[in-house]
């Protein structure tokens, strides 16, 4: 029985009998506040992304330049040694040298450093040192905006 009536209401209220057509001015207002809420919440998170996004294809780049330094180490009998980025961009075609997420490379003999900017301005390198090991440091350009750039340390390997 209840459910009858719940339904016969209902019913009446999505058929506009019974003189309710339409939503009362206090309805579209609730709906206007929450709206403006949710609104306000998802448009900073979304501007976000948007620079770790930015900042990922700058890791992406400085990654495929360290492959690439490896390559260009194999093939000339181990060293690294007056490595340019033009000389890496002819090894894989897709590093930019000039723009966002373009590379900047430098080195000697045994250690090099390879480094690319984002569309934020972040700067991310990978650093191999005379030893073997290797670094990923981060440089935001804004330290309250950090974006991609993992905050305290800037070690973005993890």
């Amino acid at each position: 029985m209840f459910l009858q009536n719940l339904r016969a209401k209902v019913g009446a209220r999505l058929n506009g009998d019974k003189g309710e057509a339409g939503f009362t001015l206090i309805e579209l207002l609730v709906v206007m506040l929450i709206l403006g809420i949710l609104a306000a919440i998802a448009i900073p998170a979304f501007f976000n992304q948007r620079e770790k996004a930015t900042d990922a294809q700058a890791k992406s780049a400085a990654r495929t330049g360290e492959t690439a330094m490896e390559t260009f180490a194999t093939e000339h009998g181990g060293s690294y040694d007056n490595a340019e980025a033009s000389d890496l961009n002819l090894i894989e075609p897709t590093l930019q040298t000039s723009g966002d997420n373009a590379i900047s490379v430098t080195s000697d003999e045994d250690t090099f450093k390879v480094t690319s900017t984002s569309g934020t301005e972040n700067t991310f390198s990978i650093e191999r040192k005379a030893d073997g090991t290797v670094e990923f440091t981060c440089v935001p350009k804004d330290a309250t905006q950090p974006g991609g750039c993992p905050q305290p340390d800037g070690d973005w390997s993890k």
